[in-house]
């Protein structure tokens, strides 16, 4: 019986004693992890340059709202403002803009949704012109998804020198139809639309070109593209060489320009601002 029970005590004992230390390791490793994100969002350049989220077609609080959340929970950026636009283009705010430098973020919400890029671009507008009003801000960031992106070059490429508007300092595009939704032509490769642009230029490829002057040269701009890898060479909406279309037309014009194609399930349209790899490419570019 005494056997039986030092037996059963040596077997408690190495069982308390490894999990003991499982608990420390995965304790140890979470405080990393924790070390890890407070180490990188701490070397951000913080500043209190806006940087405005503009949401797709039929897109809503969640097409970014889920996006700013994850950045603001690492200290990345401090979601302050949320401007509500009106079907007739009038601007309403939640929140304001402190003057904090925490690289604040807006966000954009269209009521009518579904409205066409030139509305669009002029709604981006009546944002900008509420925060230079009310803040006296000079400077700030656009980041679009899909036609969120569009309109935001729509708007670029027809009030970019408008000098009463504040600066666009960067612009990301995130699966954007910029050559409204054109695939590759015949023994064109995604290589000679990154060199010479598209074979086929839509119309509305056509009006950057003609409005491309009014852009500001010291724009920096990231392009993002999707890849879900099913044959289309799409995210499953937008052709990749779509989304990367404007990049030559960008670089010929002087901008500094860099481009970022994503791969599989979570490349797919919907799924890349929701795709932390995205995630951590935009904060590199906008913040580091």
């Amino acid at each position: 019986m005494k056997k039986m029970n030092y037996y059963l005590l040596t077997i408690l004992f190495f069982f308390l004693f490894f999990a003991g230390c499982t608990n420390k390791k995965v304790s140890e490793n979470g405080n990393q992890q924790a070390v890890k994100n407070s180490t990188t969002s701490e070397t951000m350049k913080k500043t209190a340059i806006p940087t405005l989220f503009i949401h797709g077609y039929s897109g809503g609080e969640s097409s970014f709202g889920r996006m700013i959340k994850r950045m603001d929970r690492h200290a990345f950026t401090k979601k302050e403002l949320v401007l509500i636009v009106s079907p007739t283009g009038k601007v309403q705010a939640q929140g304001n803009l402190t003057g904090t430098e925490n690289n604040p973020s807006v966000q954009i919400l269209f009521e009518d949704n579904k409205n066409n890029e030139w509305n669009q671009a002029e709604w981006i507008k009546n944002c900008l012109a509420y925060i230079h009003d009310k803040y006296g801000i000079t400077d700030v960031n656009l980041v679009g998804h899909s036609m969120g992106g569009a309109s935001s070059l729509r708007y670029l490429t027809k009030y970019g020198d408008d000098a009463s508007l504040p600066k666009i300092n960067k612009f990301v595009g995130i699966a954007a139809p910029f050559n409204n939704f054109v695939n590759l032509s015949k023994g064109e490769s995604i290589e000679d639309v990154l060199n010479n642009g598209p074979k086929v230029k839509s119309e509305r490829y056509t009006d950057y070109l003609s409005g491309i002057k009014k852009v500001s040269k010291d724009m920096k701009v990231m392009i993002i593209a999707g890849d879900i890898e099913d044959g289309s060479l799409s995210d499953g909406t937008v052709p990749v060489a779509d989304a990367l279309s404007v990049v030559s037309l960008l670089k010929a014009h002087g901008n500094d320009v860099q481009e970022k194609i994503f791969y599989g399930k979570s490349a797919q349209h919907s799924q890349l601002h929701e795709n932390t790899e995205v995630d951590k490419c935009i904060i590199d570019f906008l913040w580091k």
